[in-house]
């Protein structure tokens, strides 16, 4: 299948979530054996129109990220000339999907968007276009669903499709030396790490060790924190580390907690989740991490301190695993049979079958 990936930026551009999840697929399509042409702003350094890397073609639209309109303008045509079977368009720069609509509507194929991040939903009138013009949205989370439907996009067209880990890594990676509780993400006021030392600091009678993993700006102040609690013998922090390292550390852990204020999907916590931990997420309205946890027996939802060191607790009780075959469904190659499935789905719509 030939599939024109959208983008103004890729993770040649900006190391976050959206274009990491883009590139995910992507790649995982290349390796399938599929046909991926990225249409993005350059990021290369030489005059060449197109690039070739890990299995994808890039197509420079335009110089570099600055130069928008253009490449508003460019995009579908450029896209239309590639003779995609489907066009898929990321919303890192929103405005883009309204030209990919353009450019799907010149190849007469279908067109999906993905859209991570709500927040970028709002806009001009090429954004408001964005919410509407796709055939199919996909978010990685019911909160983003949710959300992109409150900004005007149809329900009927909006689904989600979650990110994926890597089984086989969790597989063939041995676990690292035991520890009760790890944490995992960027340490900064949206962290809300305290919630989680609080926590611990309640179980100072009990026998425990905390590990987490990350850095950021707020680092030196939630050290200071472990210290003001008297519990910074217990809690190792490691600052940033590989996904070969992460897992390791995962699948040698009980529990992982997740405290995080906001979060459009808790990646840490899926990987962790797959490695065997017992989930604990302390709930918050502008955080999706719940999704991963309600209504399973090895996941706790909490709303306090108190609650948190309980289920720190109770989930002390439960049996080790390093690994859990029940989120297998998230393995990459399951959700990128999600994807080709809707590819395949809106196809047949337009009669392309």
């Amino acid at each position: 299948m030939r599939v024109a990936l959208v983008s103004l930026t890729t993770t040649h551009h900006r190391d976050a979530p959206p274009e990491r999840r883009l590139r995910r697929v992507a790649t995982s399509l290349a390796d399938r054996g599929h046909d991926v042409r990225v249409f993005c702003a350059r990021w290369w350094s030489n005059t060449d129109d197109t690039r070739e890397e890990a299995g994808l073609t890039y197509h420079g639209v335009t110089l570099d990220e600055t130069a928008r309109q253009s490449f508003l303008l460019r995009a579908p045509f450029a896209v239309a000339r590639a003779n995609p079977d489907v066009v898929h368009a990321g919303a890192t720069f929103p405005p883009a999907i309204t030209a990919a609509s353009v450019g799907a509507t010149l190849a007469r194929t279908p067109l999906l968007a993905d859209w991570y991040d709500p927040e970028g939903a709002d806009g001009g009138f090429l954004t408001r276009r964005a919410l509407t013009a796709p055939d199919r949205i996909v978010t990685p989370s019911r909160l983003v669903r949710t959300r992109l439907r409150e900004r005007g996009a149809d329900m009927e067209r909006l689904q989600v499709v979650s990110n994926s880990v890597d089984f086989d890594l969790i597989r063939s990676t041995e676990p690292a030396d035991e520890r009760h509780v790890v944490y995992a993400r960027r340490l900064d006021e949206g962290a809300n790490l305290e919630s989680l030392l609080l926590g611990l600091a309640e179980l100072r009678d009990f026998e425990w060790s905390a590990t987490v993993i990350g850095d950021g700006p707020a680092r030196e102040d939630y050290e200071q924190q472990a210290r003001d609690l008297r519990i910074e013998d217990r809690i190792e922090f490691v600052g940033e580390l590989s996904r070969e390292d992460r897992v390791a550390i995962y699948r040698s852990a009980h529990v992982f907690v997740q405290t995080a204020r906001q979060c459009k999907f808790a990646t840490e916590l899926l990987w962790a989740l797959a490695c065997g931990c017992v989930g604990i997420v302390e709930y918050h309205a502008n955080s999706s991490a719940h999704e991963l946890v309600e209504g399973r027996e090895r996941g706790f939802r909490t709303t306090s301190e108190q609650e948190l060191a309980d289920a720190i607790r109770e989930a002390g009780e439960m049996e080790p695993m390093t690994v859990d075959e029940d989120f297998s469904g998230f393995d990459r190659g399951a959700v990128l049979d999600q994807y080709l499935d809707l590819y395949r789905e809106l196809r047949a719509q337009y009669g392309l079958l």
